[in-house]
């Protein structure tokens, strides 16, 4: 028995996906192709994804916000978890990786349910506040560039409905968030935004040590 969470070393890491993980051909495809990239590290865990699909499922998510897309396992599992008639807005900027992420949402015959948005995410944010989107999404996944991450956070706020969820990823951000004067503008980006949303009363929190850090933020 243990009081705190345990470390996950490989091969203990490797029981969990055997015995857990429930991960299509389709997903694992674009896992692989995704991990060929250059910036396959922005790609998310596939443990979860599947907890992310979970979330979806348990609070009955209709209306998702994603910023941040890359490849698009993260919209892929979320698209399937939420079911026909549900939508999903996604926020990235114009890359090759558009294409790839759009690909599979063909595949998996889920594209209709996906609205990608190319354009800087706070435009993006603006324009769904300007059009009286405000509070009227079920959940927002943020995992786009980390320095806007406190200016993600008030948007969210405005764009999340009363109990619905705002996640974001890389909160523990490799250890990194442990330096005492860090030079990188990410780096204490995501210190803040941890340190405020800890005293944040507009929320229900609990930071998560799974993947890179994952937080899970009620709206009040």
């Amino acid at each position: 028995m243990t009081a705190r969470t345990l470390p996950l070393d490989d091969a203990l890491y490797a029981y969990l996906l055997d015995v857990s993980l429930r991960e299509t051909p389709l997903l694992a495809q674009l896992r692989a192709e995704t991990q060929a990239l250059p910036m396959a590290r922005w790609q998310i865990a596939p443990e979860q994804g599947q907890f992310m699909a979970l979330l979806v499922k348990l609070t009955g998510a209709r209306r998702i916000l994603e910023i941040g897309t890359f490849t698009g396992y993260s919209a892929l599992v979320m698209a399937e978890a939420m079911g026909a008639g549900g939508q999903l807005v996604c926020c990235d900027l114009p890359g090759d990786y558009n294409a790839i992420a759009q690909r599979y949402w063909r595949e998996a015959g889920l594209a209709e349910r996906i609205d990608l948005r190319l354009a800087p995410a706070l435009e993006t944010l603006g324009a769904l506040e300007r059009d009286g989107q405000g509070e009227g999404f079920d959940l927002i996944f943020i995992d786009a560039d980390k320095a806007n991450y406190p200016h993600y956070l008030e948007h969210a706020l405005r764009l999340t409905r009363r109990g619905g969820l705002i996640l974001f990823d890389n909160t523990l951000w490799s250890g990194r968030v442990l330096e005492a004067n860090p030079d990188s503008a990410d780096t204490r980006a995501i210190q803040a935004l941890n340190r405020a949303l800890q005293g944040d009363a507009r929320i229900d929190l609990s930071l998560l040590p799974l993947g890179d850090g994952l937080t899970l933020c009620r709206k009040r």
